[in-house]
Parts: C-alpha cells; sequence; structure tokens
C-alpha cells in the first residue's frame, strides 16, 4: 500500500516576490508607451476619484490605454509578455528542489500563487507549470478572444479568501458555498498549520497575519541590495506579522532555502508525534 504523503500548501505573492517590481512593467507598459510611473499615478488618481477597487482600475486602464495605442490584448498576447519578466535568482529550480525535498520528508508539497498581478501574464512565465493552483487577477474575454473586461480582481484582502480555498480544497471561484461551508479542522485537506505564506509588501499583510494566527508559517521576502527594502521586511517581524524576513534568493543552501526546508521538517516531525499519540491511545 503506497504511502499517504502529509498535505502542504506554499502560497506566492508574485510581484516583489518572485520577480522584481510589477508585472506589467516588464513588457505591457512599454507596448503601449507608458512610464510604470504615470502609469500607476493614474490607477492611485483614478481610484480615489471614483472610490473604487485600485486593482479593478488599473485593469480597466490595461485595457482602454491598450486601445488607445492600437496593442493587441488576446490571451496569447498576455501570455507572450510573460515570457520577457527576470525570475529573482534561484526562482527557475526553487519549485522541483522544494518539493522533491518535501517527498523525501513524507510531504506533499502543492505551490499556490496568490497574486494582484494577471494570471495572464502570470502563465508565460516558465514557472506557471509549478503551481497547482493560480488565484490571480484575471480577464474576460469576448468570441474573439480580445480581453473586454476584469473577470476577477484580487486585491489585499481578498487574497485571504484563497488561503482558505486551499485550506479547504474549495478551488472552485464559482462556488461560494463550498468556501463558506462549516468543515472540521481535521477534517480540512490543508491545516493552517501546513501551510507557508511568502510574500513581501503592504499588499500581503492580510494574508501574512491569517497564516501566522492559524499556526502557519509567514515570510516576508526583499529584494537584495536595495536600500530601505531589508528594514521594510524587518518592520513586519516588528509589527508582528511574519515570523522572519528573508532575501528574494531561492539558490539552494540560501536564507529562504533553509526556512523553508526547516517548516517542511516540522511539519513532518509534527505528523509523526501526531501518528504516535494516536496509536498509544
Amino acid at each position: 500500500m503506497a504511502k499517504k504523503h502529509i498535505p502542504m500548501a506554499i502560497a506566492y505573492d508574485f510581484d516583489g516576490t518572485l520577480a522584481d517590481g510589477n508585472m506589467q512593467e516588464h513588457q505591457f507598459l512599454p507596448d503601449i508607451g507608458m512610464k510604470p510611473k504615470a502609469f500607476w499615478e493614474e490607477v492611485k488618481r483614478l481610484t480615489k476619484e471614483h472610490q473604487a477597487d485600485e486593482v479593478l482600475v488599473y485593469m480597466n486602464l490595461m485595457l482602454r490605454r491598450a486601445a488607445a495605442a492600437g496593442v493587441p490584448v488576446r490571451r496569447e498576447d498576455f501570455k507572450a509578455r510573460g515570457q520577457t519578466i527576470a525570475l529573482f535568482e534561484g526562482v527557475d529550480g526553487w519549485f522541483d528542489r522544494i518539493t522533491a525535498y518535501g517527498k523525501s520528508k513524507g510531504v506533499r508539497i502543492e505551490h499556490v500563487l496568490v497574486s494582484s498581478g494577471n494570471a495572464e501574464i502570470f502563465a508565460g512565465t516558465p514557472i506557471a507549470s509549478k503551481f497547482s493552483q493560480i488565484y490571480a487577477s484575471k480577464f474576460m474575454f469576448d468570441e474573439n478572444g480580445v480581453a473586454a473586461w476584469p473577470a476577477l480582481a484580487v486585491n489585499y484582502t481578498t487574497k485571504t479568501q484563497y488561503l482558505f480555498r486551499i485550506n479547504k480544497g474549495a478551488h472552485d471561484l464559482s462556488d461560494n458555498a463550498k468556501v463558506n461551508q462549516f468543515v472540521e479542522k481535521k477534517a480540512r485537506p490543508v491545516p493552517f498549520e501546513n501551510m507557508v505564506f511568502i510574500g513581501d509588501g503592504s499588499t500581503d499583510i492580510p494574508c501574512f497575519r491569517l497564516v501566522k494566527e492559524q499556526g502557519g508559517l509567514s515570510v516576508a521576502v526583499f529584494k537584495p541590495h536595495t536600500k530601505g527594502a531589508k528594514s521594510k521586511a524587518e518592520k513586519y517581524i516588528a509589527d508582528d506579522r511574519v515570523h522572519c524576513a528573508a532575501p528574494a534568493n531561492y539558490s539552494e543552501d540560501g536564507d529562504l532555502d533553509r526556512i523553508i526546508k526547516a517548516a517542511i521538517d516540522v511539519v513532518a516531525a509534527r505528523a509523526a508525534l501526531s501518528s504516535m499519540f494516536d496509536e498509544a491511545s
């Protein structure tokens, strides 16, 4: 009989966590002839003026500015732009290595994206296939395959919804009943104490706090060799939002690598101890 592996989920933000900056800045904004500063300033202005959701505003502005510039916004166009994104050091080999380490400890690792960025752009990155679930803002496409309207906006507070979806195995976004359904903790597919959240910024704070308070591990990452980045991440520790902070370097034997492997060890040891208690009772 095959050994049953212990479920564990590692949830990641993307922008500033797995790659530098916002994903739209790498290729999309240059294509429409806008500088990042000008684009995000307009987003902020419109958000305040209309008292709107900032994610919905930036997605709408992407489509409007692209139309004005005559830039195509089909699914394949977004995906092609994702191929240009440079990931942080070590990210390419991270997922297979961590999954293999988990397997060696009897832990089944599930990698999940929880991002306010665009799912369609992320789909073009070389790491997209490594994720079992991708929760990111996405567009609705018309009969010609052209992006017509925001279909899903993932903002800083709604991010926490997706952690509960991981926790309960409620991955169908059209099913709001299942994610709100009462499920005893011991019956949930991925307990929060078997969950890690890795993020970098203020939009990740609700996820940091939720995972930390529910017994999981919250890790703030920061861009190496960047003025003020480390102190910002360390403030999350001081504010009791995360357990630790580490450079956004995913290389083997780096700080982040050791932290996550230690977390896997803890999950495996806790499961072994629980099994011993069950056998003794």
